[in-house]
């Protein structure tokens, strides 16, 4: 071997791809072989290097969609020394990453480049400061709640979960209901250089699915009391891990991920609706599905050395578990509604909600459901879903589950609990519970008996929450 070579074959760029986000672009090479690279910036102006050693170019990179990307030009040469020299010509500050993926049963060797934007948020209109900490207040009383079962539930056993201790109380005046909206999570599977599944006329699942989760964010939208965050709003790969995160940085009540079946047969059609399953799935066909779901984050692109472990311990030991069946009876409630509905527009493949380990659904904290809204690889099927009417009637099934549940079971500070409350109960003030309160305590603060607080706001037994808003009856 010559000195100064790599042992490296010589690599090829087949070809060069480019995905657009709001927070971040990618920058995809196909080779023929793997390739060593150093990637760096340069200032003044602000440029990307990227060096591939013995590697050359054979695709034409003027055809890149740099529109909406942090890049304005992308110029190519021979590196001195030899091997391919790509210069990104930069028009916002970035944090690059790079790393290569080995071929799968869908690429060859590829180089993954992030271009990631400092400060900048994945969706669009991120949640309110205000709305952030009613919602944190929620999510506390809420796990101060569910300890508190425990507790009730195995006296002896110590449970994992710090709660904020109580604090000392002031008179304080009523305070108006926060009203919040519901906030529902619409992700579209798939995206970016990740198609999904492919129909027989050339349907790509991930545009399918982000036509009807742009459809069920518009009613979601278009209705008092519900607020949608579209996880992917553009062609763009995101990982299975991160969207779940999306979900939770947005405080969403309900996360819903959107899909759309394949199978070896054309025969195969109907809606089915998954829950996630912490001890496998219920059908075959279920563990089939989750298997390649899952598998999504290797044809996307996930840095293989990165961890994928969720790293946000909201909740260990007991409370995890208590938690999680919560959420868990939760989606399955919501998602025998949302199949009802969807019966009545589509045949169903399978008639009860099924469960499999999707990786997209493992969040303890927020209730989800993964809905497969028919087989692409049936051409009948293939066909409808491509049309805007089918799209529109499946956006609104969807919806129409989830609203069902919501303004039977509104979210304490919601828009809908308290048009609930004042449906149900005479006008008088309110009273937002603060941490250290009790009810006897609010009662005599606000000279009423304590029977009579208790029945004015359904309370049953001694167990309030903080960030709860009970409504004080007229002395």
């Amino acid at each position: 071997m010559v000195a100064g070579v790599s042992s490296l074959q010589a690599a090829t760029v087949e070809s060069m791809r480019l995905w657009a986000a709001p927070d971040h672009a990618r920058l995809v090479f196909d080779l023929t072989a793997a390739a060593n690279a150093n990637v760096f910036s340069l200032e003044n102006p602000s440029r990307l290097v990227i060096d591939l050693d013995e590697s050359y170019l054979d695709t034409d990179v003027s055809t890149l969609p740099l529109d909406g990307s942090a890049i304005d030009e992308v110029r190519t040469g021979v590196r001195d020394g030899g091997g391919l020299r790509v210069v990104l010509e930069l028009n916002r500050d970035i944090s690059p990453r790079h790393f290569s993926l080995p071929p799968n049963d869908q690429y060859g060797h590829r180089l993954v480049v992030d271009l990631e934007y400092p400060g900048e948020s994945a969706v669009e209109n991120p949640i309110d400061p205000i709305e952030a900490m009613i919602r944190d207040q929620e999510i506390l009383a809420q796990r101060a709640n569910t300890q508190a079962q425990a507790q009730e539930q195995s006296p002896g056993q110590v449970v994992a979960e710090e709660i904020v201790p109580p604090t000392t109380t002031t008179v304080q005046p009523a305070q108006p209901h926060p009203q919040r909206d519901i906030i529902i999570a619409v992700d579209a599977g798939h995206g970016g250089e990740d198609p999904g599944a492919i129909g027989p006329s050339g349907t790509r699942e991930k545009d399918v699915v982000l036509e009807i989760a742009r459809r069920l964010a518009a009613e979601v939208n278009g209705t008092r009391g519900f607020k949608a965050v579209l996880i992917r709003d553009g062609d763009y790969y995101l990982g299975l891990r991160q969207r779940t995160q999306l979900a939770r940085d947005q405080k969403a009540d309900f996360f819903v991920s959107i899909h759309a079946d394949a199978f070896s047969s054309p025969r195969p059609q109907g809606s089915s609706v998954y829950a996630l399953s912490q001890r496998g799935a219920t059908s075959e066909t279920a563990q089939w599905l989750a298997d390649s779901e899952n598998r999504s984050d290797l044809i996307g692109g996930v840095d293989g050395s990165l961890s994928l472990r969720d790293k946000d311990q909201v909740l260990r030991g007991v409370l995890l578990d208590l938690t999680m069946t919560a959420t868990l009876n939760d989606s399955l409630s919501i998602g025998g509604q949302v199949l009802d509905q969807l019966g009545r527009i589509n045949r169903l493949h399978k008639s009860r909600v099924e469960q499999a380990g999707f990786m997209v659904l493992k969040s303890p904290d927020i209730p989800s459901l993964l809905i497969e809204v028919g087989f692409i690889s049936n051409p009948d099927e293939e066909r409808r879903l491509r049309d805007p009417v089918h799209q529109r009637g499946l956006s609104t099934a969807i919806f129409n589950g989830l609203r069902d549940h919501f303004e039977r079971n509104p979210p304490p500070a919601s828009l809908l609990a308290w048009q609930r409350d004042n449906q149900r109960r005479p006008s008088g003030n309110e009273y937002r519970i603060q941490s250290g309160d009790t009810l006897s305590a609010i009662a005599v603060r606000h000279g009423v008996p304590v029977n009579q607080l208790k029945q004015v706001n359904d309370i049953n037994g001694d167990v309030i929450r903080v960030g709860q808003v009970l409504r004080i009856p007229r002395s």
